[in-house]
Order: structure tokens, then sequence, then C-alpha cells
């Protein structure tokens, strides 16, 4: 690995990538196909709105949904979607976010939904207002979350409903969607990293999420800053405008008719709380390449690969002394099967720890999932590991642990 990246010119060290689709680390490997379409799109000029509304009608076709939107992420597709639920096509709204004095502003999620990443909402003038207990993680109860619970939770300020998609979440989303539509509130979904298979495209509009957020940087491999929101026309019209370009003349204010009716919003909306998520063409061209590539793969062969790269990285890593692997196949955290690898102190050279501080502190740095740090492990995800590199981290971390 003596080759030097564009980072080393730049002075930064590159990184071998065994931790998966982390966005602190660059994300996904970008397809050629779109990189190709990025450059092509830099040389020439299009109306986002134009583009937007391709993009609009490719993501409605995939999901099942009402329209689609790109935006610069997922989170950013979180933000706009809770800024779309509390302004609706409200221009004064609109331009008072996120100061939400006097609009329904509260989103509301089960307790066991939130995380970090609900600062997205929040960014947008949301109020999180959260239901349930631990119970079911604690061993107090069978369940976190009543349903009852979330429909006294739902009242006159309520926005929306929030929801963090993973297969262990619960109540199950059709339950979730169900108790909302019947209290006229949207339901926005988090499905960042669920992705493949590509059947989750349509499985959360089917269960009756009014808006899905996915990340165009992860399993797509398109540019990084992208997300596709996809739902419900007037959330992803109220998307539109507070994200396109608002600096016009009011007499040729004429974004895509197909995103914004320009004649039912009653003006232009002012520069809001969309402006700093702006996408550009090369990311919209970009992201739409990669997504029909994504959709063209397949998804069983991809797995298949997948599986035998962790396979052959555990057989290789359990032969070490004071190291043990297994590769689920069946987990519900990640959507490429893992190597779990547990380190035996005693009598490896080091703790689980001391391997992957190693393992950064190197030129190029090699990255590990970190997360199990405290139980001994440390993970490898397949997914973004070039045939050349997989011997070249096992040497590593052979030579870290003995």
């Amino acid at each position: 690995m003596d080759a030097d990246t564009i980072y080393e010119e730049l002075g930064a060290p590159s990184v071998i990538n065994a931790t998966g689709t982390k966005t602190r680390i660059g994300g996904s490997r970008i397809r050629p196909a779109a990189v190709e379409a990025m450059s092509e799109a830099s040389q020439s000029f299009v109306r986002l709105s134009d583009l937007q509304a391709a993009a609009s009608d490719r993501i409605a076709e995939l999901t099942g949904a009402d329209k689609g939107y790109v935006t610069s992420g997922a989170a950013a597709g979180m933000y706009l979607g809770a800024a779309a639920a509390i302004a609706g096509d409200d221009l004064a709204a609109m331009a008072s976010l996120p100061d939400t004095e006097g609009l329904a502003d509260e989103i509301v999620m089960s307790r066991t939904h939130r995380t970090g990443y609900d600062h997205a909402l929040r960014s947008a003038g949301a109020t999180i207002v959260d239901v349930g207990s631990n119970d079911r993680h604690l061993g107090t109860g069978s369940r976190n979350v009543e349903p009852w619970e979330i429909k006294r939770a739902i009242g006159e300020n309520t926005a929306a409903m929030g929801y963090i998609q993973k297969e262990y979440t619960e109540p199950d989303l059709d339950v979730v969607c169900e108790i909302a539509h019947d209290h006229d509130v949207p339901v926005i979904v988090d499905a960042a990293a669920e992705l493949p298979p590509t059947t989750n495209f349509e499985r959360f509009i089917d269960a009756g999420a009014d808006l899905v957020i996915f990340s165009g940087g992860k399993a797509i491999r398109g540019p990084q800053t992208t997300g596709i929101v996809a739902g419900r026309g007037d959330l992803i019209e109220s998307i539109a405008a507070q994200h396109l370009d608002m600096h016009a003349a009011e007499a040729v204010y004429e974004p895509a008719p197909e995103l914004v009716d320009v004649e039912a919003l009653g003006g232009v909306p002012r520069q809001g709380v969309g402006r700093q998520c702006k996408v550009g063409k090369e990311e919209l061209a970009g992201i739409l390449v990669a997504l029909e590539e994504f959709i063209a793969e397949d998804q069983d062969e991809k797995a298949a690969e997948w599986t035998d790269i962790s396979m052959r990285i555990g057989d290789a890593l359990g032969e070490i002394e004071g190291i043990d692997t297994r590769v689920p196949t069946d987990s519900a955290v990640s959507v490429a099967p893992e190597v779990i690898v547990s380190v035996d102190p005693e009598v490896a050279a080091g703790s689980a720890t001391d391997v992957v501080r190693g393992l950064r502190q190197e030129e190029p740095r090699i990255f590990v999932g970190a997360d199990s740090l405290e139980s001994g492990a440390f993970t490898i995800n397949p997914m973004c590991l070039a045939e050349d590199e997989i011997d070249y981290v096992i040497q590593r971390i052979r030579a870290h642990a003995t």
C-alpha cells in the first residue's frame, strides 16, 4: 500500500475503510459513472428546479410516493422534512423558521427512537415530545412503547411523528402510521442506512410513511453530500419551496411547476432554512446516475460477495492467538455481514482498543468498527474494501495483535 493518493498530496493521510459507509471517513466509493456525470454536469448549466423535478419523477417511480426530492444528505432531508411539516405552504411560517411561535411544532417520537441525529429535526424549530420507556431494554417490561401512549401524546401542537427505521424498532411502522393518520399527522421516517435491499424503496411508503429519507452516499454510492426524500406531494412541495433559490423577481419567479405551485403559494419565499442545504447541479446529476446503477445491480450477487470477503477475513484473523472471530449473517444492524473480532488482552499483544487505536495511527490509516470496544471487540465491514486492501488489513491487524 505504497501508492500516494490525492489526500497525501494535499497533506492528509488516506484511509483504508474497513468499517463501512461512515460519513466521518468519506462515506462510500462513488460510482465511476456518477463521477463522470458530475464532471459533465459541471461544464454547463441547468435550472435546478427542472433537474429536481426530473429527480422527483424518478424517485416517485421507485418508491411509489407522490413525489421525491434530492437533499444535501439524509440529515438535511430530516431537517427539511421537519420544516415542511411545521410550515406547510405558509410563506410567513417558512420565513419565521426556526422560530415557531404560534405554530404547531411538536414532533412525537418513541423514546427508544431518540438519537443524536434528531438534531436535524430540532434545528428546523421542532420540539421533540418523546413517549414510552426503556422497559424492554432494561428487562422490566415486554415493550418500550404502547400504542395508547402515542395517541395520548398527539395534540393541537403536533406537527409530525418521527420514526427511526431499524429491524428491531417498535412499534411497527404501520401501527404508528395508522395512529398518526387518524389524527391527520404526517410520519417522517429516517431510513438513511436501510438500503439494500432495493425493495425498501417502496416498503416504508407502503406502510404509510408520509416522508421517508435515504442516504445517497452509502450503498447507492452516489455523492456523499446527497440524500433522497420520498413522500406526500404537499410536503415535498413545501421542501422545494424552502430549498430552491428564492432570490427571484416575483414577476419571473417560475420554478418547475411539478414542484412548486406559484399561484397557490401566493408569492416568492424568502431565503429560508433550506438555503444552507443547497444541492449543486453536479450532485444532482451524480445521484441520479448512481441510483440507476444501484437499481440495476444484482443485490444477491453483491451480498454473496460481501459474505465471501467477511468469511475470508474472519478465517484469517481467527488463526491469530488471542483472537476469536464470527460472521453473523442475520444482523439487523448492518446491511452487509460484518466480522466481529474479539480480542483477549491476556493472550494477544494488547486489547481491542489498542489494536483499533494502532490501526488509526498508521499511514494509511485503517478504520475498523469501534462501537463494541467496551466488550473487547471491533468489527470489519466489507462494503468499502477494495480487493487489494483485504490482505493488507489482515496483515496490519496481525501486526498489532501479536
